[in-house]
């Protein structure tokens, strides 16, 4: 009965298009096997789908169908949809129209585009790894591959005045085949170095996200392939431009980045890293293709207007990366969640305006910041209580009618409210039909408090753009008031306190070696030990509050960096003051521009720790109003000078510039509008200009002032230059002799170099002059020929004694060269601490010293004696007795003959002389050969003497 039975149509669910794939599934083989399969229903007495909008798609009807024998499977197999075969993409433009990238059936579809960039081209690919992510995109520049992923959260967070948005980016050493070389394998916690790149990842793109959009987002980025040319933080931001552009987040625009650097007078766009060790700027730019979003960069006392024409390279390139990308997005974008945006109602805002206006605008007259902070807490309260109190804000989840939208309406007793939709008690409430006029708008509680920042928000804006006054009573060029100490920490190398209006930074100055140097060990920066670092300490105290204490945010992190970048430059060479120099910044208050006060207060603290800096730089942040419709004005910006807390969080623009009177050395800048235009930046720049000025002039004014000398309880470090070969007489056999050194003078530590630079760091001056005197004695050059006089024997081996003719030098006078007799052990004259003369008579080529005793006796002075003396009395007294002749004495007479084969054998002797050695076993300046034929002369000459005795 069921053998004919004609399967039911299919449809896609998107209403075009190939149909997908069926959902099969078989049961066993005997006579019941069964096929259980869905499909949509195809009836036209079934509703109609609406159009995809959601995230969900559009919903099946799903229906049980009987069952039918398994041979018919075949059948429906030959009938299902097969997917036709992947084609070559090389262009948004060639690529086949799909809708959006990814697909649910095993086939890869990827999509990419070709940005031309010089002389190369950065490949911006998707659709082909992570399909299950919102969007992925992997960007590659040369052999550096970036990958990105975006994903957001099915469920609302909270509402909020902050985007619930992470971003993660990790660097993975495998790719540059390498591998960590500590316990640990995998990579854990994030680096400052990957910190910092995650904030240039956020702060571009934060400000392009709705406002009402309270999906949290996620960004996780990796580098997968790094090449050691081309860097991979810019491409990590562009990457995640791109991400969230494809993605279902209802942004309207591309952000993308790239790095300027300047060689020479030339500007280079995304510079290699080889490039980049010759720059003197170091600009990253993020942005849209008509608006900059965010700057931040270093540079080497640059001027504002080369700096300007920096900015407009990278904002062309920038430019044409969106456009580029811009049919990408076309092609595979996916559909924008425009329907989760959930804005306040307008009503809201007017009840906030009526109830807290008069207070709210005397409020901000208020110039101190807790005062004030705590007056408008209490016209929060009150807005809040009477909201509450006229029945308008609503207790837990605010009910709504059938598109959710939450109405109430009047009922005929004053007493009663009717809600549509909502859960009613019997007796209380009643439901009327939704003809009845509506009463004001239910509101929630988070959604007044948001609202009550606006409006506050607002009124701050309005009193500067109007009446030309800040919170504080500023003119929008006025600077507060300044005031600064040094030498406030007597035990600490430098300190200073650093106070602008509510802003305090404690900076404090600590010095050392190399051992003090900060180790960085990342994908791009090999094992780099910085000399110069900046650790930025913002406590919850700073601010009159309670909060957690741990592991520095990223925050701290990255107002660190940019301090730390400010003041580099000012710093003296190593070369010149061979120092560790590490600058911690406490900020113990805070109302704004806090990373500047640590420029400002770090500066004063190096000059009293007496580095020699070699100018004096400040930092300051400025703001910007618009000056918008709102207020009857046509969008003029308002630029401020060091503004403070409230003006940065209620502005619309962040900008931190650091520098001398004549150039810049470090800038940042944040945007909370769309963006800004090069005219606003150089008004902006040329203002702080003046504003660094002011305050230098006023850290001038400092007291006590900077001491500019070093603290007695600074270590003490001396540099000295030795020929690179005598390295390893300082350190020794496994590190032996240095520790000897520092054991006995009482320093803190030697650091010896591969080019000869040795850095002697001490605590005090004896210490100091007693380790250089031992290694300048270690590292001389001595001549043959020296004479050095009452030198203490350290110890004595079988084959001599070793002798300390300099602190730490020491050479080997062999038994032979002890005394004019023969000594069977030299234990048996001398003993370790005895004094002697020697005379440096050999240098071998591995620089070891041989000395000899007897050449400064009075009989034995090779200078004073004839060759044949001293050969003969050499040999002769030192050969054992069992060898010597039984009957030589010097009272017998020789023979003429006899005399002729002595001298002949003497002069053989003298010939052979360096070669003779201890017969003892492993004594030094062994010479097995040499040895072997003075000893063969020695007896030869032994025997001539004897026959020719009368």
């Amino acid at each position: 009965m069921l053998a004919n039975a004609t399967p039911p149509t299919l449809l896609h669910a998107h209403g075009a298009g190939p149909p997908p794939p069926l959902l099969l599934r078989a049961g066993t083989r005997d006579s019941s096997r069964s096929l259980f399969f869905a499909a949509a229903a195809a009836s036209s007495s079934s509703s109609s789908c609406h159009s995809p909008g959601g995230r969900g798609g559009v919903p099946l009807f799903f229906r049980s169908l009987p069952c039918f024998p398994f041979e018919s499977l075949p059948r429906l197999r030959a009938t299902q949809h097969r997917p036709p075969p992947p084609r070559s993409i090389t262009s948004a433009e060639q690529s086949e129209e799909r809708g959006y990238a990814g697909t649910a059936n095993s086939t890869l579809y990827k999509y990419s585009v070709n940005i031309p960039f010089g002389n190369r081209h950065i490949l911006v690919e998707t659709g082909h790894i992570g399909r299950q992510a919102s969007a992925s995109v992997t960007v590659t520049d040369g052999e550096t591959i970036v990958y990105c992923s975006v994903c957001l959260s099915d469920v609302p967070s909270e509402p909020s005045d902050f985007f619930p948005l992470a971003v993660n980016y990790q660097e993975r050493l495998s790719a540059a085949g390498r591998t960590s070389g500590g316990f640990f394998k995998r990579e854990g916690r994030a680096k400052d170095h990957e910190v910092l790149i995650c904030r240039l990842i956020d702060r571009p793109l934060r400000p392009t996200m709705p406002k009402g959009f309270y999906h949290e987002t996620q960004i996780l980025s990796w580098v997968f392939s790094y090449d050691g040319i081309h860097s991979p933080d810019c491409l990590a931001v562009t990457a995640a431009g791109i991400a969230v552009a494809l993605s279902e987040v209802p942004n309207t625009k591309i952000v993308a980045g790239v790095r300027i650097g300047l060689v020479g007078d030339q500007f280079i766009v995304n510079p290699t890293t080889k490039e980049m060790e010759e720059s003197e700027l170091d600009l990253i730019l993020a942005g849209t293709d008509n608006a900059i979003l965010m700057i931040e960069g270093y540079c080497n006392f640059l001027t504002e207007e080369r700096l300007l024409k920096a900015v407009e390279i990278g904002q062309v390139a920038v430019r044409e990366i969106c456009n580029e990308v811009e049919a990408l997005v076309k092609k595979c974008g996916k559909p924008k969640m425009v329907e989760a945006i959930k804005l306040p109602p307008l009503e809201l805002y007017r009840h906030v305006e009526d109830i807290s206006g008069d207070e709210l605008v005397k409020a901000l007259q208020i110039k101190n910041k807790i005062p004030r902070r705590k007056a408008l807490s209490a016209i929060e309260d009150k807005v809040l209580t009477i909201l509450t109190e006229k029945g308008y804000i609503f207790k837990g989840e605010v009910p709504g009618d059938a598109e959710g939208v939450p109405v109430a309406y009047e009922d005929e007793d004053e007493d009663e409210v009717v809600v549509v939709d909502g859960e009613v008690d019997e007796g209380d409430v009643h439901i009327k039909p939704n003809s009845r006029k509506p009463i004001p708008l239910l509101f929630s509680e988070v959604d007044v408090k948001l609202v009550f920042k606006e409006v506050t928000s607002k009124f701050l804006r309005k009193r500067i753009v109007e009446g030309g006054k800040r919170s504080d009573g500023r003119s929008p060029l006025q600077i507060r008031p300044i005031n600064s100490q040094c030498g406030l920490l007597p035990r600490a190398h430098g300190s200073a306190l650093f106070t602008r209006g509510e802003t305090q930074s404690l900076a404090v100055v600590t010095l050392g070696d190399k051992q003090m140097a900060q180790r960085i060990d990342n994908l791009v920066d090999t094992e780099e030990l910085k000399r110069f670092y900046l650790q930025y300490s913002f406590p919850p105290s700073c601010v009159g509050e309670v909060g957690r204490m741990g592991a520095p945010s990223r925050r701290e992190i990255g107002h660190g960096m940019l301090a730390e970048r400010a003041l580099e430059p000012i710093l003296p060479s190593e070369e010149d003051f061979p120092y560790t120099i590490r600058v911690e910044s406490t900020i113990t208050e805070s109302n704004g521009s806090s990373s500047m006060a640590s420029v400002c207060g770090g500066c004063l603290a190096l000059l009293d720790a007496g580095v020699p800096v070699k100018c004096s730089v400040a930092g300051i942040a400025m703001g910007m109003v618009l000056d918008t419709k709102e207020f009857g004005g046509d969008g003029t910006p308002l630029i401020l000078s060091d503004i403070s807390g409230s003006e940065d969080a209620s502005g619309d623009m962040d900008l931190k510039v650091a520098g001398d009177e004549n150039g810049i050395t470090a800038f940042q800048m944040d945007i909370k509008v769309g963006g800004i235009t090069l005219p606003v930046m150089e008004q902006a720049l040329l203002q702080a200009r003046d504003g660094r000025k002011h305050v230098i002039s006023e850290m001038l004014k400092c007291s006590p002032p900077p001491c500019k000398k070093l603290s007695e309880y600074a270590p003490l470090i001396h540099v000295m230059k030795v020929k690179p070969e005598k390295v390893n007489l300082i350190i020794g056999s496994g590190g032996k002799k240095v520790k000897s050194i520092i054991e006995e003078t009482g320093i803190e530590a030697i650091d010896t170099q591969d080019d000869g630079i040795v850095k002697i760091t001490a605590k005090d001056l004896s210490s100091l002059e007693k380790s250089k005197a031992i290694i300048t004695n270690l590292t001389m050059v001595p001549t043959v020929g020296d004479i050095y006089r009452s030198c203490e024997i350290k110890s004595i081996a079988p084959y001599g004694v070793f002798v300390e003719i300099a602190p730490g030098r020491e050479g080997l006078c062999h038994i032979s060269e002890l005394s004019s007799n023969w000594l069977a052990k030299a234990e048996d004259v001398f003993k370790v601490g005895d004094r002697i003369d020697v005379k440096l008579i050999e240098i071998n080529e591995r620089g070891q010293l041989r000395l000899s005793h007897r050449a400064l006796l009075p009989d034995g002075d090779p200078e004073k004696t004839s060759s044949k003396q001293q050969n003969s009395g050499t040999m002769k007294e030192n050969i054992p007795p069992q060898h010597q002749p039984s009957k030589i004495t010097a009272k017998k007479p020789l023979r003429k003959d006899t005399l002729e084969k002595e001298s002949l054998t003497d002069r053989t002797q003298e010939k052979g002389v360096k070669g003779l050695v201890s017969p003892v076993k492993g004594g030094p300046f062994i010479n097995k050969e040499k040895q072997k034929k003075v000893l063969n002369k020695t007896i030869t000459g032994m025997s001539a003497s004897k026959n020719g005795i009368s």
